[in-house]
């Protein structure tokens, strides 16, 4: 039997990323969030939900552009702090000791440590409640080549960091269990 839990943001995995944006006064300044996912394939496109009163917000709107960086396991402290404190107050690079890099393709920083980095130029967005929802082309994807396998990254090596919703717990990635479109084949109608 299935018990009610009420309306919740429960959805697993939550990927954590690292939003990258410059401010009015050319700052970088980088948020980490969850509540982000892939929303189109052709074009690619991401989208995430950000509170209206965020300084990240605010530079998005402005400067219609903005990174999504993949930090890895071994950044899980940096990660955590870059969404404790506002960018309004805190230079979050300098105080993480992280290397902001200047976007060839958009108006906004990545972050040089984390393994792979999504470039994107806002094309939507969307008011939701309390958030707004950003939709954003990706321009391009950046990956060290540590974390390639056969030209694509490989999951283990990039070793993302996951957050369970509500507990506000983070986990890491988990066991090789198939290939997609193909296991479900053993099923036979």
């Amino acid at each position: 039997m299935k018990q009610s839990l009420g309306a919740k943001p429960l959805l697993y995995p939550t990927p954590v990323v690292v939003v990258g944006t410059y401010d009015s006064h050319d700052k970088p300044n980088i948020a980490t969030l969850a509540w982000v996912g892939i929303c189109n394939s052709k074009p690619p496109c991401i989208a995430f939900s950000i509170g209206r009163g965020k300084h990240t917000h605010s530079n998005i709107v402005e400067r219609k552009a903005f990174t999504v960086n993949i930090p890895s396991k071994k950044h899980i402290k940096e990660t955590d702090y870059i969404g404790i404190v506002s960018g309004k107050k805190v230079d979050k690079f300098a105080a993480t000791k992280l290397t902001p890099v200047k976007s060839d393709l958009v108006d906004a920083p990545y972050v040089s440590e984390f393994p792979l980095v999504l470039e994107c130029k806002l094309l939507q967005t969307i008011e939701i409640g309390d958030h707004a929802q950003f939709i954003g082309e990706i321009l391009d994807v950046k990956a060290d080549d540590s974390v390639l396998e056969k030209d694509l990254p490989d999951i283990k090596k990039v070793d993302p960091i996951l957050l369970v919703p509500e507990t506000w717990l983070y986990y890491g990635v988990g066991s090789y269990l198939g290939k997609a479109f193909s296991i479900g084949k053993e099923i036979s109608t």
